[in-house]
Protein backbone atom coordinates (compact mmCIF):
# COMPACT_ATOMS: atom_id res chain seq x y z
CA UNK A 1 0.00 0.00 0.00
CA UNK A 2 1.37 3.44 -0.92
CA UNK A 3 2.25 5.82 1.86
CA UNK A 4 -0.19 8.66 2.48
CA UNK A 5 0.96 11.89 0.90
CA UNK A 6 -0.26 15.09 2.50
CA UNK A 7 -0.98 18.41 0.82
CA UNK A 8 -0.89 21.77 2.56
CA UNK A 9 -4.05 23.86 2.62
CA UNK A 10 -5.53 26.95 4.21
CA UNK A 11 -9.00 27.60 5.57
CA UNK A 12 -10.65 29.98 3.12
CA UNK A 13 -14.12 30.06 4.71
CA UNK A 14 -15.74 28.77 7.87
CA UNK A 15 -19.47 28.25 8.42
CA UNK A 16 -20.96 27.55 11.83
CA UNK A 17 -24.39 25.94 11.48
CA UNK A 18 -24.94 25.44 15.20
CA UNK A 19 -22.88 24.58 18.29
CA UNK A 20 -21.79 21.23 16.87
CA UNK A 21 -21.99 21.43 13.07
CA UNK A 22 -19.47 23.29 10.92
CA UNK A 23 -18.19 23.57 7.37
CA UNK A 24 -14.70 24.46 6.24
CA UNK A 25 -13.80 25.53 2.71
CA UNK A 26 -10.14 24.78 2.04
CA UNK A 27 -7.82 26.37 -0.51
CA UNK A 28 -5.31 23.78 -1.73
CA UNK A 29 -3.69 22.51 -4.92
CA UNK A 30 -5.74 19.37 -5.40
CA UNK A 31 -6.72 16.65 -5.15
CA UNK A 32 -8.99 16.04 -8.13
CA UNK A 33 -12.09 14.02 -7.29
CA UNK A 34 -15.42 12.70 -8.48
CA UNK A 35 -18.57 14.10 -6.87
CA UNK A 36 -19.44 11.87 -3.92
CA UNK A 37 -15.89 10.97 -2.94
CA UNK A 38 -14.08 11.80 0.30
CA UNK A 39 -10.62 12.89 1.34
CA UNK A 40 -8.74 12.67 4.62
CA UNK A 41 -8.25 15.94 6.45
CA UNK A 42 -5.64 16.23 9.16
CA UNK A 43 -3.95 18.36 11.79
CA UNK A 44 -0.72 17.99 13.70
CA UNK A 45 -1.62 17.22 17.30
CA UNK A 46 1.56 17.13 19.31
CA UNK A 47 3.99 14.89 17.41
CA UNK A 48 1.22 13.03 15.58
CA UNK A 49 -0.66 13.94 12.43
CA UNK A 50 -4.27 12.88 12.95
CA UNK A 51 -6.48 12.49 9.90
CA UNK A 52 -10.11 11.52 9.38
CA UNK A 53 -12.24 10.98 6.23
CA UNK A 54 -14.65 13.73 5.20
CA UNK A 55 -16.82 13.86 2.10
CA UNK A 56 -16.48 16.86 -0.17
CA UNK A 57 -19.59 19.02 -0.43
CA UNK A 58 -18.44 21.17 -3.32
CA UNK A 59 -18.73 19.99 -6.94
CA UNK A 60 -15.46 19.13 -8.70
CA UNK A 61 -15.50 22.27 -10.86
CA UNK A 62 -15.27 24.60 -7.85
CA UNK A 63 -11.77 25.53 -6.65
CA UNK A 64 -12.37 25.39 -2.90
CA UNK A 65 -12.66 21.98 -1.23
CA UNK A 66 -15.45 22.03 1.35
CA UNK A 67 -16.17 19.60 4.19
CA UNK A 68 -19.22 19.40 6.46
CA UNK A 69 -18.68 17.87 9.89
CA UNK A 70 -19.96 17.67 13.43
CA UNK A 71 -18.00 17.72 16.67
CA UNK A 72 -17.59 14.16 17.93
CA UNK A 73 -17.43 14.00 21.75
CA UNK A 74 -14.08 12.57 22.86
CA UNK A 75 -12.88 12.65 19.23
CA UNK A 76 -9.31 13.88 18.75
CA UNK A 77 -9.83 15.96 15.61
CA UNK A 78 -13.31 17.39 15.06
CA UNK A 79 -13.28 19.91 17.93
CA UNK A 80 -9.92 21.20 16.74
CA UNK A 81 -11.21 21.55 13.19
CA UNK A 82 -14.15 23.54 14.55
CA UNK A 83 -11.73 25.91 16.28
CA UNK A 84 -9.90 26.78 13.06
CA UNK A 85 -10.42 30.21 11.52
CA UNK A 86 -9.89 31.72 8.07
CA UNK A 87 -6.22 31.60 7.13
CA UNK A 88 -5.30 28.72 9.45
CA UNK A 89 -3.26 25.82 8.10
CA UNK A 90 -4.72 22.38 7.50
CA UNK A 91 -3.54 19.14 5.89
CA UNK A 92 -5.37 17.02 3.34
CA UNK A 93 -4.49 13.87 1.41
CA UNK A 94 -3.40 14.01 -2.21
CA UNK A 95 -6.04 11.52 -3.39
CA UNK A 96 -9.81 11.16 -3.03
CA UNK A 97 -11.53 7.83 -2.43
CA UNK A 98 -14.97 6.27 -2.31
CA UNK A 99 -17.47 4.56 -4.58
CA UNK A 100 -20.60 6.51 -3.63
CA UNK A 101 -20.61 8.20 -7.01
CA UNK A 102 -22.99 8.42 -9.94
CA UNK A 103 -20.52 6.53 -12.14
CA UNK A 104 -21.35 3.48 -10.01
CA UNK A 105 -25.12 3.75 -10.55
CA UNK A 106 -26.45 1.38 -13.26
CA UNK A 107 -27.64 3.12 -16.40
CA UNK A 108 -31.15 1.66 -16.26
CA UNK A 109 -32.05 3.52 -13.06
CA UNK A 110 -34.69 6.18 -13.67
CA UNK A 111 -35.28 7.51 -10.16
CA UNK A 112 -32.45 8.34 -7.75
CA UNK A 113 -33.05 8.23 -4.00
CA UNK A 114 -30.44 9.97 -1.84
CA UNK A 115 -31.05 9.23 1.84
CA UNK A 116 -28.76 10.78 4.44
CA UNK A 117 -28.47 11.55 8.12
CA UNK A 118 -26.43 14.37 9.58
CA UNK A 119 -23.32 15.37 7.68
CA UNK A 120 -23.82 12.36 5.40
CA UNK A 121 -25.75 14.71 3.13
CA UNK A 122 -22.42 16.17 1.96
CA UNK A 123 -21.62 13.82 -0.95
CA UNK A 124 -25.17 14.11 -2.25
CA UNK A 125 -24.95 17.89 -2.34
CA UNK A 126 -21.72 17.59 -4.30
CA UNK A 127 -23.43 15.38 -6.91
CA UNK A 128 -26.51 17.61 -7.10
CA UNK A 129 -24.34 20.59 -8.06
CA UNK A 130 -23.16 18.80 -11.20
CA UNK A 131 -25.06 18.30 -14.45
CA UNK A 132 -25.03 14.50 -14.44
CA UNK A 133 -28.00 13.72 -12.15
CA UNK A 134 -30.25 16.15 -13.99
CA UNK A 135 -29.35 14.62 -17.34
CA UNK A 136 -29.72 10.99 -16.22
CA UNK A 137 -32.72 10.80 -13.87
CA UNK A 138 -36.40 11.65 -14.09
CA UNK A 139 -36.84 12.07 -10.34
CA UNK A 140 -34.33 12.79 -7.59
CA UNK A 141 -35.29 12.41 -3.93
CA UNK A 142 -33.18 13.86 -1.12
CA UNK A 143 -34.18 12.60 2.32
CA UNK A 144 -32.17 14.37 5.02
CA UNK A 145 -32.48 13.33 8.65
CA UNK A 146 -31.31 15.23 11.76
CA UNK A 147 -32.35 15.40 15.39
CA UNK A 148 -33.10 19.14 15.51
CA UNK A 149 -33.76 21.63 12.68
CA UNK A 150 -30.72 23.79 13.45
CA UNK A 151 -28.55 20.85 12.37
CA UNK A 152 -29.85 21.09 8.79
CA UNK A 153 -26.99 22.47 6.74
CA UNK A 154 -26.99 24.04 3.28
CA UNK A 155 -30.69 24.88 3.29
CA UNK A 156 -30.09 27.80 0.90
CA UNK A 157 -28.49 25.44 -1.61
CA UNK A 158 -31.30 22.91 -1.23
CA UNK A 159 -33.92 25.63 -1.77
CA UNK A 160 -32.04 26.74 -4.89
CA UNK A 161 -32.12 23.19 -6.24
CA UNK A 162 -35.86 23.04 -5.55
CA UNK A 163 -36.38 26.22 -7.58
CA UNK A 164 -34.15 25.17 -10.45
CA UNK A 165 -35.54 21.64 -10.73
CA UNK A 166 -39.15 22.01 -9.64
CA UNK A 167 -41.18 18.87 -10.21
CA UNK A 168 -38.10 16.64 -10.47
CA UNK A 169 -36.29 17.33 -7.21
CA UNK A 170 -38.07 16.19 -4.05
CA UNK A 171 -36.54 17.32 -0.76
CA UNK A 172 -37.87 15.63 2.38
CA UNK A 173 -36.53 16.60 5.84
CA UNK A 174 -36.68 14.21 8.78
CA UNK A 175 -36.54 15.88 12.23
CA UNK A 176 -36.57 13.19 14.91
CA UNK A 177 -36.29 15.40 18.01
CA UNK A 178 -39.06 17.92 17.28
CA UNK A 179 -42.32 18.13 15.39
CA UNK A 180 -41.75 20.60 12.55
CA UNK A 181 -44.35 21.37 9.86
CA UNK A 182 -43.39 19.82 6.53
CA UNK A 183 -40.95 17.32 8.07
CA UNK A 184 -41.31 13.69 9.08
CA UNK A 185 -40.97 13.27 12.86
CA UNK A 186 -39.38 9.81 12.56
CA UNK A 187 -36.40 7.95 11.22
CA UNK A 188 -35.95 7.44 7.48
CA UNK A 189 -36.24 3.62 7.57
CA UNK A 190 -39.72 3.81 9.09
CA UNK A 191 -41.03 5.58 6.01
CA UNK A 192 -39.38 3.03 3.72
CA UNK A 193 -41.09 0.21 5.59
CA UNK A 194 -44.62 1.62 5.49
CA UNK A 195 -44.42 3.48 2.18
CA UNK A 196 -45.03 6.95 3.62
CA UNK A 197 -42.04 8.50 1.86
CA UNK A 198 -43.24 7.32 -1.54
CA UNK A 199 -46.80 8.45 -0.84
CA UNK A 200 -45.54 11.84 0.30
CA UNK A 201 -43.71 12.64 -2.94
CA UNK A 202 -45.74 10.53 -5.37
CA UNK A 203 -42.85 8.43 -6.67
CA UNK A 204 -42.68 4.64 -6.35
CA UNK A 205 -39.54 2.98 -5.04
CA UNK A 206 -39.09 -0.30 -6.90
CA UNK A 207 -36.27 -2.49 -8.25
CA UNK A 208 -37.14 -1.82 -11.89
CA UNK A 209 -36.73 1.95 -11.82
CA UNK A 210 -34.97 2.97 -8.60
CA UNK A 211 -31.47 3.29 -7.22
CA UNK A 212 -30.96 4.18 -3.55
CA UNK A 213 -27.83 5.84 -2.15
CA UNK A 214 -27.37 5.84 1.63
CA UNK A 215 -24.89 7.85 3.68
CA UNK A 216 -24.69 8.74 7.36
CA UNK A 217 -25.34 6.93 10.61
CA UNK A 218 -24.53 3.21 10.41
CA UNK A 219 -27.77 2.30 12.18
CA UNK A 220 -29.86 4.12 9.58
CA UNK A 221 -27.94 2.47 6.76
CA UNK A 222 -28.26 -1.04 8.21
CA UNK A 223 -31.98 -0.67 8.91
CA UNK A 224 -32.69 0.88 5.51
CA UNK A 225 -30.76 -1.83 3.65
CA UNK A 226 -32.65 -4.56 5.51
CA UNK A 227 -36.02 -3.00 4.63
CA UNK A 228 -35.07 -2.39 1.00
CA UNK A 229 -33.83 -5.96 0.60
CA UNK A 230 -37.17 -7.20 1.92
CA UNK A 231 -38.75 -5.15 -0.87
CA UNK A 232 -36.67 -6.84 -3.56
CA UNK A 233 -33.78 -4.40 -3.89
CA UNK A 234 -30.20 -5.62 -3.45
CA UNK A 235 -26.81 -4.12 -2.74
CA UNK A 236 -24.96 -2.84 -5.77
CA UNK A 237 -21.60 -4.34 -6.67
CA UNK A 238 -19.61 -3.83 -9.85
CA UNK A 239 -19.74 -7.52 -10.66
CA UNK A 240 -23.36 -7.81 -9.54
CA UNK A 241 -25.27 -4.62 -10.40
CA UNK A 242 -27.95 -3.81 -7.86
CA UNK A 243 -30.05 -1.02 -6.43
CA UNK A 244 -28.42 0.10 -3.16
CA UNK A 245 -25.14 2.00 -2.73
CA UNK A 246 -23.75 2.91 0.69
CA UNK A 247 -20.93 4.84 2.32
CA UNK A 248 -19.94 4.38 5.94
CA UNK A 249 -16.29 5.60 5.98
CA UNK A 250 -15.27 2.63 8.15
Amino acid sequence: MSKTQWLSGRVARKTRWNDTHYSLAIAAEGPSFTAGQFIRVGMDLGEERVGRPYSLVNPPHEPLLEIFFNIVPEGPLSSRLAALETGDHIWLTDAANGFLTLTEVPEQARDLWMLATGTGVGPFLSMLQTDEPWVRFDNIVLGYGVRHPDALGYTDLIEQLEREHAGRFHFVPFITGEEIPGAFNCRIPETLADGRLEQHIGVALDPEHSHVMLCGHSGMISDAVEILEQRGLRRHRRREPGHISTEKYH
